[in-house]
């Protein structure tokens, strides 16, 4: 006898893939806010404050020239 893959299966696995759409769109429009509100942060630093962090000015241009989504 010959095993396969029920039908339903395959359609159960195919609507939880589904289901998690949109998790992970809410999850990628969240996290491209997070990198807008730290870039915008970062942006209104002082040199003394960026020295504080360890950061450059360099390096802070260099962030701040990045797309939300990236």
């Amino acid at each position: 006898m010959e095993r396969t893959l029920s039908s339903d299966l395959a359609f159960e696995n195919n609507s939880a893939a589904q289901a998690s759409m949109p998790l992970r769109a809410l999850s990628t429009l969240m996290l491209w806010q997070r990198r807008l509100s730290s870039r915008r942060q970062l942006a209104r630093l002082d040199s003394r404050l960026l020295a504080d962090a360890g950061i450059s000015e360099s390096q802070r241009y260099e962030e701040l020239g990045k797309p939300f989504w990236r």
